[in-house]
């Protein structure tokens, strides 16, 4: 007992020796351990991430580079400034086009070599006209909001009959089988010829975006091609996927001047007997006989 009471003091120390050296030696065992599992973990972490990157996340699809073209004027034609085109199509060799604006909306038919108006028939006033094609004899011809179309016999320029749309009516043409409207919207309807009911919808698209305002048709071969109203602009369309394969920029037909008192671009018309196209737009004072070219690059 007196042993332990003289050295009562110097045991204690040991004892708290020990046990702070115990400690630190349990923590340096698991310092290491922390450590190894952190160096071996951004491997593994990263073989991790790359599977499920592989497994889960798709590269993002190709972008298709879509071919630019601009026109050559061949000659130019007059243009009545006083027209709001519409629609313009060429019928055997024969010229048409539908004017817009309340009051003074019309069918035309134009001499083509002159741009004569040859003869007109006036749209009822409470109506705006919109696009048109000549399909058998027969002008069809549609209004913006009055979801109400027109049909003339061309001949007479005799209105037959009338028919009814859901929406609004903005461009028109006939592929050789169905007519194809457009409606101000990245969609075109395909129409049934005799019935004018809708057969199915086609989605326009650049590179997967749809594209919009789309105005003015014409078929030029087997392509549907499409005004894109406010811009100078023509769409060259596949008609079985919607795909945008070919843009046409027609800026510059127009000088400044001649642009001062005229609208946007919108009037494609294709004479098939001669492989021509003619192009003109609202209010404009020339009709453009030109030839479609690849754009060089800058």
């Amino acid at each position: 007992m007196d042993f332990l009471r003289n050295h009562a003091a110097k045991i204690a120390i040991a004892v708290v020796t020990l046990f702070v050296v115990l400690l630190l030696g349990e923590q340096l065992m698991v310092n290491r351990s922390r450590r190894m599992n952190t160096d071996s973990a951004p491997s593994e972490t990263a073989s991790q991430a790359s599977n499920t990157g592989a497994n889960n996340t798709a590269p993002p699809p190709p972008q298709e580079t879509i071919p630019t073209y601009t026109v050559e004027v061949l000659r130019t034609i007059p243009h009545n400034t006083g027209a709001f085109t519409q629609g313009l199509a060429f019928d055997n060799g024969d010229l048409y086009e539908s004017t817009g604006q309340y009051g003074s909306s019309s069918l035309r038919k134009l001499d083509p070599q002159s741009g004569k108006v040859l003869k007109k028939a006036l749209v009822d006033a409470a109506y705006f006209a919109e696009g048109m094609v000549v399909v058998g004899g027969k002008a069809y011809q549609l209004t913006w909001q009055g979801g109400i179309g027109f049909i003339y016999d061309v001949q007479s320029f005799r209105q037959l009959r009338t028919f009814s749309y859901f929406g609004e009516g903005w461009g028109l043409t006939f592929d050789g089988e169905h007519l194809i409207m457009s409606d101000g919207t990245s969609n075109l309807r395909i129409l049934d010829r005799d019935s004018l009911l809708i057969r199915r919808m086609l989605t326009v698209t650049d590179n997967g975006i749809p594209v919009k305002n789309l105005n003015e048709l014409e078929v030029v071969k087997g392509e549907i091609w499409a005004n894109v109203w406010q811009t100078d602009s023509i769409a060259r369309i596949n008609p079985q996927t919607g795909k945008v394969v070919g843009w046409i920029d027609c800026a510059g037909l127009l000088t400044p001047e001649e642009r001062t008192n005229a609208d946007v671009l919108n009037g494609i018309a294709y004479d098939t007997k001669r492989d021509v196209l003619l192009l003109t737009g609202k209010n404009w004072s020339k009709m453009f006989e030109v030839r479609v070219k690849i754009k060089e690059k800058m």
